[in-house]
């Protein structure tokens, strides 16, 4: 069976936020109605726990623990802001299920709903009214004397970081097989464009478009000559050197929730994700306007193209043949 035939079940994974009351209730209201419209619900267990929730045949399922809890769905609804979105994310990395945000965080880039808009939203799922895009992700590998002591993967960013407060970390980084400078720093960011407005925004990196297939650096405090941001083809390969003199060790950091140790000596290569994350889209929204409410940023006075600027030489109102 496939995920149009009417007879199949319809099964939807929800992840929420539990440590928020709001989120709390935002989530069993997708619970009842989704359920109620006839999807089958799947819940992780800990958090139909904190949900109070219990399995309820044909309505409601509960499995054990994350790692396949998205086998079988036809999509994921998350309930909370980015850092949610980015949990539900690693759930999905290997199934490869459609993630739908519905943002309850302050800014919530990764989200595609806003709380507000539940009924709707709620229709667009059950009538499939929707789309989905992938996202460009990273696939990052640690390696020490030759060989791989790590991997892991982001949808954001992976980023090395000095371990101690007070002392930089000294780095060389890498483009493409070839050296490009030696840093001096707190740290670098490797980002994706989905990542662009998040730790790479933070560290004065660009805002890429999504539509936009780049990989990014950017150097963080670094004391050099040549520490601008870098966005490089998506096919290239950037990585970051541990200097093994450096007084300290790092550390990799992968979307702010997984961390590898680096010693001196460290090697870290990212390139581009052999699996891209897919976002649930219920509207073809320009990237523009998202970023102008998510940041809430000042466009009063814009007239559009759409508007005919009078040229010097047109009469003016009220003028002879205006």
């Amino acid at each position: 069976m496939t995920a149009t035939d009417p007879t199949a079940v319809r099964r939807v994974l929800l992840v929420a936020h539990t440590g928020r009351d709001d989120a709390r209730e935002v989530a069993r209201g997708f619970v009842k109605a989704l359920s109620a419209h006839g999807l089958l619900v799947r819940l992780i267990a800990t958090e139909a726990h904190e949900l109070d929730l219990e399995p309820t045949p044909g309505s409601v399922e509960v499995v054990d623990g994350a790692a396949s809890a998205s086998a079988d769905c036809e999509l994921v609804v998350v309930v909370g802001g980015d850092g949610t979105i980015l949990r539900a994310a690693e759930i999905t990395h290997d199934t490869g299920a459609a993630v739908l945000g519905v943002n309850l965080g302050h800014v919530g880039f990764l989200a595609e709903a806003e709380y507000e808009d539940m009924e709707s939203t709620i229709e667009a799922i059950v009538a499939r009214r929707y789309t989905t895009e992938d996202r460009l992700t990273l696939d990052v590998t640690v390696h020490l004397d030759g060989e791989v002591v790590a991997r892991t993967w982001a949808l954001n960013e992976a980023s090395v970081e000095k371990a101690a407060r007070e002392r930089m970390i000294e780095v060389v980084v890498e483009v493409d097989g070839r050296p490009l400078s030696r840093w001096g720093c707190d740290g670098v960011v490797c980002a994706t464009p989905t990542g662009s407005t998040a730790y790479n925004f933070s560290a004065g990196g660009p805002v890429v478009w999504p539509g936009v297939e780049a990989l990014l650096m950017v150097p963080i405090s670094a004391h050099a000559l040549f520490a601008r941001p870098l966005v490089v083809a998506p096919t290239s390969v950037l990585a970051v050197e541990v200097l093994a003199r450096t007084d300290g060790a790092g550390v990799l950091w992968a979307d702010g929730r997984r961390t590898v140790d680096l010693p001196p000596g460290a090697r870290i290569e990212v390139r581009r994700g052999s699996t891209p994350m897919r976002l649930v889209r219920l509207h073809e929204a320009p990237f523009t306007d998202r970023l102008v409410a998510k940041f809430g940023l000042p466009v009063e006075g814009w007239r559009g193209a759409n508007v005919r600027r009078r040229r010097p030489t047109d009469p003016g109102p009220g003028s002879p043949g205006a």
